[in-house]
């Protein structure tokens, strides 16, 4: 899904272009390229809003530009000539890029990180073209990295793809996190989720006093009421794992840019076997929260896999070991949001039936919420649900509720439409208690859990609809002969005229 404007995919093209023609030409080095341009000039956008902010609030903030650091700001070094232009950012802005304050999770996904550009024409080219692109319009920089992302596919390149930000929204605003919690994403991709909390917390937790109007209009949210959990959260709350280099970097620096300083972002396969003895917060619990997309399709060598996760659900298959692996970082009481795709609700393998028991019979499984199958369009057509639960616990019932529309066209344009069920998902999850365990023939309806374990744990939202049936009437039969014969009539009358004029 993109909200840019034809003319402005033009431009990113226009920039792509002049990369390839540079001469570099390989996908994920010029996404990446890109992406640090894009962060060198967000950089300076938030560093200017902090500054307006402190003179209104008389608040310090935690500057990313010292005074001796000021020339490394994407507003003075793009007024440089190229060959200028081209020393400073290559030896001096990626340097500070490394040792920005925040700690070393940054820094460790940045210390391999450097500026491919050898011409100083193409520098200079590709930073007049990023300094005129919408990246400080709300949520334009997600769809930004969706469209650079996008050209993975067309590249031939297998590129992850983004979860849609009004998905992930609904997913955060159902979970509810609060601010003391830890939060973490074992395939983050470029952090959608992680960001999408911090928005959530950012918005929740600001007073009415705290809301001030932007120059473009839009409302920024100050967050005042995070004040007393602001080192939790720039240090501790966020936690994302991938084994795509690439997109970590962009997921450091989409969640520094959304106000968390240190962001955990490690590299790491989290379905293999160092995984839970390296990471120390599963030792010592596990998430709060975990939200997560992870890959639908693959499968692995059983000896790459930690045992914890095949324990109860014996399977090679990603998307499987991947919902072992979401309970197996929840701790006692944590709850998770995860998409999967729907084979996981009703394949009728040994390994996707002792999964969905697990769910219901140790944990609490509390929705599924099946979603159309161009949610994901362009870049895949899988349908998909999302399956919410808490680790532990007991199922008593569980909410179902049938997506109809996104707000968006399910083709491959995805184009901004009236039809929307999210926000209705979301106000009748929290107003759900015992209703609708009878009638199933709405959008939503909930079923007991001993009627899913009577249907051999199946959670395939139409195993448990009711088709709802249209009373059909019928013309009295005679009427119709009645009719038939007098068009046969009419024929014969004008097949006798036509045969009169031969």
């Amino acid at each position: 899904m993109s909200t840019l404007t034809t003319a402005q995919k033009s431009q990113i093209d226009r920039l792509w272009t002049e990369f390839w023609t540079g001469g570099i030409t390989n996908p994920l080095t010029v996404i990446e390229q890109i992406s640090f341009l894009m962060f060198m000039r967000l950089l300076d956008v938030n560093e200017a809003r902090n500054e307006k902010r402190a003179e209104r609030t008389g608040k310090p903030f935690a500057r990313m530009f010292s005074e001796k650091h000021q020339h490394l700001r994407w507003r003075r070094f793009k007024q440089l000539g190229a060959l200028d232009m081209l020393r400073v950012v290559r030896d001096e802005v990626f340097t500070h890029l490394r040792e920005m304050p925040g700690g070393t999770s940054f820094a460790d996904s940045m210390k391999d990180a450097q500026l491919m550009i050898q011409k100083p024409n193409l520098l200079a080219s590709a930073v007049a073209m990023v300094d005129a692109l919408p990246i400080t319009e709300g949520d334009a920089k997600g769809d930004l990295y969706e469209y650079l992302l996008s050209k993975l596919t067309t590249a031939g390149i297998n590129g992850q793809f983004r979860t849609p930000r009004h998905v992930i929204k609904l997913m955060v605003s159902m979970l509810d996190p609060k601010p003391s919690e830890t939060i973490g994403d074992p395939s983050c991709g470029t952090a959608g989720f992680l960001v999408g909390a911090m928005q959530y917390l950012m918005e929740k937790y600001t007073s009415p006093e705290g809301r001030m109007k932007g120059d473009d209009g839009e409302t920024i949210y100050t967050g005042d009421l995070l004040e007393p959990y602001r080192e939790h959260i720039e240090r501790d709350m966020f936690h994302g794992f991938d084994f795509d280099a690439t997109m970590l970097r962009i997921a450091a620096m989409n969640l520094i840019l959304h106000g968390v300083d240190n962001p955990d972002i490690h590299y790491q396969d989290t379905l293999s076997n160092s995984f839970p003895e390296k990471f120390g917060r599963l030792a010592t619990g596990g998430f709060d929260v975990v939200l997560a997309n992870p890959p639908f399709k693959g499968s692995l060598d059983a000896g790459d896999v930690h045992p914890s996760l095949t324990s109860k659900v014996n399977t090679k298959k990603t998307e499987l070991l991947f919902v072992a692996l979401v309970l197996r970082m929840l701790k006692k009481g944590g709850r998770s949001a995860t998409i999967v795709p729907d084979g996981v609700l009703f394949g009728s393998s040994k390994a996707h039936v002792a999964l969905r028991r697990v769910l219901v019979e140790e944990n609490q499984l509390e929705a599924v919420i099946s979603l159309p199958s161009g949610v994901f369009k362009p870049y895949a057509g899988v349908s998909t649900a999302i399956v919410v639960f808490t680790r532990g616990g007991k199922t008593d019932r569980v909410f179902f509720y049938d997506v109809g529309a996104d707000g968006y066209s399910l083709d491959d344009k995805r184009q901004k439409v009236d039809a929307d069920d999210l926000p209705d998902v979301l106000a009748q999850w929290k107003n759900r208690s015992d209703k609708k365990l009878g009638e199933r023939t709405g959008k939503w309806f909930q079923v007991p859990v001993a009627e899913i374990e009577q249907k051999g744990w199946d959670l395939s939202i139409n195993r448990y609809k009711e088709a709802t049936r249209e009373e059909v009437t019928w013309e009295d039969p005679k009427k119709i002969i009645e009719r038939l014969r007098a068009l046969e009539a009419e024929i014969a009358k004008d097949l006798a005229e036509l045969e009169g004029m031969l």
